[in-house]
């Protein structure tokens, strides 16, 4: 049986070795060095199956390492998305032959993972997406356009969903691939947002041939792939805002009031108290979610609780910041941390799910509201008019 208090020490150790001195944003390559270090050291899938790569270990050798890792920022932006939701995703309903190829190389950073679902004309509502697999022979055939991808110009594989079947609705007849980044018929555009950044990107498919062997879970039974993929991302977005990633956190709009002499204000004084309520209750649901996970619980739409409270304490963060800095928070200091987080604020209600999806999902499935009325479920995708298919209409 693990010594807790001696691995989280061994691990705290580790990373004062490795990650202290890094800076805030890395290259690619030092990102992928320090992945493969961390992979290599023992802290990297710790609870992932040892059979497929990961250390094999229980959840709690897993909360001792984040205890012991809350005060350090680790290079590990790049491979969010694949640790977060595309390697949960594989370990879920991946065939034997996805776990044993590509767990171990996303656990040790040689390989980059991105996620495209979202297209123009299907955002919030995913299932009306056109992106089209066609069978042809021993090969799927991929023709279409993604977009809000992210690290996908880094990414090397991605879980793409596509229109498989026309003559279903359209939350059926959609199949899960995975897809080679790098094929040539592959185009990846990045996507310049107001923060200055790439974040994002779009991509385009153009006669992809994908073998059958790279569907995830069942062909035409892509929604529930997606569903599972979309779970895990609301979790991982929400559980993975630690406290030292927060550049406008109670702590420190406070400090900046107190160096303004602004904690006399009445309304800056209700700004922090309600920033501080707000990241308490974050907080707190993330722990108690957190400590479901580890015991085997999968909180399943209640992820979507945290990604929403994530959004809203973000843009309540930035309206502090706002009315404590004023125009201080639009100059960029010495890393531009806090205009960033002001100009990227709105986004977090965006991505991953928007703010009413979530209410509308929370309420669904979680508090177990009816459901807002849907006369497309039952129509064959091919007979709606939606996305750009609605503009085809109207001409």
């Amino acid at each position: 049986m693990t010594d807790l208090d001696e691995y989280g020490r061994e691990a705290r150790a580790w990373l004062e070795a490795n990650a202290r001195d890094l800076p805030r944003e890395t290259d690619l390559a030092t990102a992928r060095t320090f992945m493969a270090g961390l992979y290599d050291a023992g802290y990297s899938g710790i609870t992932w199956p040892s059979e497929y790569g990961g250390q094999g270990l229980s959840a709690a050798e897993e909360r001792a390492f984040q205890q012991a890792s809350r005060d350090f920022t680790l290079p590990v932006g790049a491979f969010g998305i694949g640790l977060g939701m595309c390697g949960p995703t594989l370990l879920s309903i991946g065939t034997e032959e996805h776990k044993r190829r590509y767990i171990r190389p996303l656990l040790r950073g040689e390989e980059i993972w991105c996620q495209m679902f979202s297209e123009p004309g299907a955002g919030s509502d995913v299932a009306s997406l056109q992106t089209r697999a066609v069978l042809d022979g021993d090969a799927w055939i991929v023709n279409g356009q993604k977009v809000w991808t992210s690290v996908a110009k880094q990414a090397d594989f991605g879980l793409l969903i596509a229109r498989t079947d026309a003559d279903l609705p359209k939350h059926q007849g959609i199949t899960m691939f995975v897809i080679d980044m790098h094929d040539p018929g592959v185009t990846v555009r990045p996507l310049r947002d107001m923060t200055g950044d790439a974040h994002f990107n779009e991509i385009f498919f153009d006669d992809v041939r994908v073998a059958p062997d790279q569907v995830v879970g069942e062909v035409n039974g892509g929604w529930s792939a997606a569903v599972t993929t979309l779970l895990h991302e609301r979790v991982s977005i929400g559980m993975g805002a630690t406290r030292t990633e927060r550049p406008a956190s109670f702590e420190k709009m406070t400090k900046a009031a107190r160096e303004r002499g602004l904690l006399d204000d009445a309304a800056v004084r209700d700004q922090l108290l309600d920033l501080y309520l707000q990241e308490r209750a974050f907080d707190l649901f993330n722990a108690r979610l957190s400590q479901e996970v580890h015991a085997g619980l999968q909180p399943g739409a209640r992820g979507s609780i945290a990604k929403l409270l994530l959004a809203e304490l973000t843009m309540s963060s930035a309206d502090a910041a706002s009315e404590i800095l004023g125009a201080d928070a639009v100059a960029y200091d010495e890393d531009g941390r806090i205009a960033r987080a002001l100009a990227f604020a709105p986004g977090m209600a965006l991505g991953g799910g928007t703010n009413e999806i979530m209410r509308n999902i929370i309420g669904d499935r979680v508090l177990g509201l009816p459901r807002e009325p849907q006369v497309d479920r039952t129509v064959p995708f091919r007979d709606l008019k939606v996305g750009t298919q609605a503009k085809e209409a109207g001409k």
